[in-house]
């Protein structure tokens, strides 16, 4: 299939994607991080890191605390707190 989107606009929807993908997970806090690599292969540190590389890629420099709270929209140590879960417990009789 040729793709019949110039480069620039499937740059653009890549972007609004990606955008989407990061809200979403900030609304839907329950869902941990762990389940995430469990199932998908990846979380939201991962996002953080490959948002990380590509900006480095493109010259601007951030630090692994500030990609974590464009991904988060709040300090990674703030997230946590809020709404980190500890691990799930089998509750045996």
């Amino acid at each position: 299939m040729t793709n019949p989107i110039p480069e620039q606009s499937q740059t653009e929807i890549e972007a609004a994607a990606f955008r989407k993908l990061v809200n979403h997970l900030r609304e839907h806090t329950e869902v941990q991080n762990i389940d995430l690599m469990n199932l998908a292969g990846f979380c939201r540190n991962c996002l953080s890191k490959w948002y990380r590389a590509e900006a480095a890629e493109r010259g601007f420099e951030l630090s692994d605390p500030d990609a974590r709270e464009i991904i988060y929209g709040m300090p990674y140590e703030e997230w946590k707190t809020r709404y980190q879960q500890g691990p799930k417990q089998d509750h045996k009789a």
